[in-house]
């Protein structure tokens, strides 16, 4: 999805990929986990790096085999995204941190002057009296 380059884009791509997740039946400990990756990948571009030619920014998710991989992509930046170790008094610099406790692996690709971050985290499907719960008919094309 491509978003306004703007702070109030970071709460649309929660509220979207947990409405996502929510039809595809996934864990609410895993949707909880993915929405703070996509938020701390969505704020670590806004913050540090430029918009896409567009001006805007994009995030994405497929969901697969209990796995969902969450990309944003934007213009790039002066530094490469790495995970910090920030003092225990300093304000910031955690986010790539948090991505790296909460994901089975993160990443960067560049492709020209776009840069994506990207994670991986496990996300099972939630299971009600032993039996995998199963989206409603109208969410399977979102679901896989």
């Amino acid at each position: 999805m491509l978003l306004p380059y703007a702070p109030t884009s970071v709460a649309v791509a929660r509220q979207r990929l947990s409405a996502d997740l929510e039809a595809c039946g996934v864990f609410a400990a895993a949707i909880e986990d993915a929405v703070l990756v996509v938020s701390e990948l969505l704020s670590n571009a806004l913050r540090h790096a430029h918009p896409l030619p567009s001006g805007q920014i994009m995030a994405t998710w497929e969901w697969a085999d209990d796995h969902l991989e969450v990309t944003v992509s934007d213009g790039g930046a002066a530094t490469e995204p790495r995970a910090g170790r920030p003092a225990l008094s300093s304000l910031g610099g955690r986010g790539l941190g948090i991505v790296e406790f909460l994901a089975e692996r993160w990443g960067v690709r560049h492709d020209g002057d776009v840069t994506t971050v990207w994670a991986v985290i496990h996300a099972p499907v939630a299971v009600l009296n032993s039996q995998v719960r199963t989206p409603e008919i109208g969410a399977l094309r979102e679901c896989g």
